[in-house]
């Protein structure tokens, strides 16, 4: 089969697709055909090495092999089942995220456990599958699981153009509430367009120096000090960050606590639970509540092309790799 991998780190350079072996089927999971797959952070983490911790689990001066497949956000159908499988049968249409599993989707298969997979609905085509998985979960958590959304609530969402943005707006005008959306111009019609009450063009704008508060911002950059999120936060307010750089995490986890404690707003990274909300995000989309935004769509063969577009962060919700 053909497959994306990396053997050292760097940048999307070292992506090349390669013709690999079939996975094995094991009795505890199923062996899909991928048909398509989204790009995340994840991946560009991986191929980069960095933060250099992560080294120490996935090797220090070269990926180990088990880590070498890219991709984590999977759309296909089951092509064959394990003996200890019981939940799931040769045919059906699933999708879902592996980062808690493995990885390996940007590929022709992949042998995944049944935890991290879900059935795909019927109307539901499987690019936009595979741009849901990862992307509706940072989003739907980040708005409901810490601090959940009540109606009249003012809401932020930064880096609101991406895929987390773009689903967020939706799940959270489920809820009377007014969303405000932060980004580039480009992206700003766009935006607009999904729902967004209001947008602020960062180039132009700092949000956090405007004046207005917010009774809860959902973070996809982290791109200023938590002192600084605070200010932006009403009193009993609440701060989310769902992504950013690990020297923003790390100030975050170190004086979160004090600012939660003193100012009475909550300062939390989130933590993913992949695929727990996926059955949520199918009844949404099923009930045409929700629908993602696919900005490009690449073949398996462009996907180093793919990784590179993302990295430039111009896309416009998500980026997916289709697999013929």
């Amino acid at each position: 089969m053909k497959a994306l991998i990396y053997t050292e780190y760097g940048n999307v350079d070292v992506v090349r697709l390669e013709e690999l072996a079939k996975p094995v089927l094991e009795d505890y999971k199923v062996l899909v055909r991928v048909h398509a797959a989204a790009v995340n952070d994840w991946e560009l983490g991986l191929i980069a090495g960095r933060p250099y911790f992560m080294r120490f689990f996935i090797g220090w001066l070269k990926p180990i092999a088990k880590v070498q497949r890219l991709g984590c956000d999977v759309a296909g159908r089951i092509e064959a089942v394990g003996k200890e499988v019981g939940d799931f049968n040769v045919g059906d249409e699933v999708y879902g995220d592996l980062c808690e599993v493995g990885l390996g989707s940007f590929a022709e298969y992949v042998c995944v456990p049944t935890k991290a997979l879900k059935l795909k609905p019927p109307g539901m085509s499987f690019e936009q599958a595979a741009a849901l998985p990862q992307a509706a979960m940072l989003a739907k958590q980040g708005l409901h699981d810490i601090a959940p959304l009540q109606d009249k609530q003012k809401i932020l969402i930064n880096g609101a153009g991406g895929g987390v943005g773009t689903l967020g707006v939706q799940i959270a005008k489920l809820k009377d509430v007014e969303v405000t959306g932060v980004d580039c111009t480009e992206k700003l019609e766009m935006m607009r367009s999904i729902g967004f009450d209001q947008v602020i063009d960062y180039t132009q704008s700092d949000f956090v120096k405007g004046g207005e508060t917010y009774d809860l911002i959902l973070d996809n950059k982290m791109s200023r000090s938590p002192f600084s999120y605070a200010k932006a936060l009403k009193p009993g307010g609440a701060y989310i960050a769902t992504g950013g750089s690990m020297a923003r995490i790390f100030q975050l986890l170190c004086v979160g606590w004090w600012i939660s404690i003193s100012q009475r707003k909550l300062m939390r990274v989130l933590v993913l639970k992949a695929n727990k909300d996926l059955d949520f995000i199918s009844e949404l989309f099923e009930s045409e509540k929700l629908k993602p935004v696919i900005d490009r769509t690449y073949t398996l063969a462009e996907g180093a092309e793919a990784l590179g577009y993302y990295v430039t962060a111009k896309h416009k919700g998500k980026i997916v790799i289709t697999v013929d």
